[in-house]
């Protein structure tokens, strides 16, 4: 018991009431966490430090780097700012000119490119109408319009570099020089982190012909594989290939958990009040 006491670290989340329980040995490492768009922390070598200016900030998957999206637009333009967590030195990189939108930022599995969302205000509503490619060597971006694209879509990499989106129930691939590839009926996908580390597997919320709330999908073939159990307020994204990082109801709180992809809790990786939650709480992760 005792060995296991001092391999348990506990980090407190600055701003949201929260203690993560962390340990050496986990598959993943919280990287990045937010309230909404107005309170955004990046982790550092000693603690969370909140990123003043940012609506968000996601860390690259070898860990080196941070990208965040600005609160504000600068000189007409939405921007990407990509920093050297070792050096703290950023580039800004314009995406879009006002009153376009460029956000949800996520990083490409290789850490060369990151993706964004393009929105567009219709009858004083944010619309989703394609997506924004930034090459971070290069300093460039590139906005694709996506003909017919689902107003409440989010667009997020594949593990193969493609582009994935849901349209109603289905899901749709983009891939460059390709027809898009329409996966029927998979029901709406769970958010950034929701390929399997084998990319064997999707999480998607599950088609309302199921009982299920969380559907895992062949990406290959769009068959829903197996129902979970689990009925989480969120899926946050893969522990490993077999289980899944939630946020779950407990006592009229919640917690964030590990799950099998059956659907039983194997860990309880932090207490979360519901003030907490209702204040739009988004964790992210980096495998280590």
């Amino acid at each position: 018991m005792l060995s296991v006491l001092v391999a348990l670290a506990l980090i407190p989340l600055p701003g949201a009431s929260v203690v993560l329980h962390e340990r050496p040995a986990d598959p993943v490492r919280l990287t990045a966490y937010g309230l909404g768009t107005q309170h955004a922390y990046l982790r550092g070598p000693a603690a969370f430090v909140r990123q003043r200016g940012a609506s968000e900030v996601v860390v690259s998957p070898d860990g080196r780097r941070a990208a965040a999206v600005p609160a504000a637009y600068r000189g007409g333009h939405d921007t990407l700012v990509v920093t050297d967590r070792a050096t703290g030195r950023s580039r800004r990189i314009r995406t879009v000119a006002r009153p376009l939108m460029a956000s949800y930022a996520s990083w490409s599995r290789d850490g060369k490119k990151v993706l964004l969302t393009l929105e567009k205000k219709v009858s004083g509503k944010w619309r989703s109408i394609g997506y924004v490619t930034v090459d971070v060597a290069a300093g460039t971006s590139h906005t694709t319009v996506v003909a017919g694209a689902d107003p409440a879509a989010t667009f997020w990499w594949t593990p193969d570099g493609a582009v994935i989106a849901q349209r109603g129930g289905d899901a749709v691939v983009h891939r460059a020089g390709a027809k898009p590839k329409v996966l029927k009926g998979v029901g709406t996908l769970t958010g950034p982190d929701l390929f399997s580390p084998s990319g064997k597997r999707m999480t998607t919320w599950c088609p309302s012909r199921l009982a299920e709330h969380v559907c895992l999908v062949n990406p290959a073939t769009g068959a829903i594989v197996s129902r979970s159990r689990l009925r989480p307020e969120a899926v946050v994204g893969w522990w490993n290939d077999s289980s899944l990082i939630a946020v779950v109801p407990y006592r009229n709180n919640y917690r964030l958990v590990v799950a099998g992809t059956s659907g039983s809790v194997e860990r309880v990786l932090a207490e979360i009040p519901a003030r907490t939650w209702r204040a739009e709480l988004w964790l992210s992760f980096t495998r280590k």
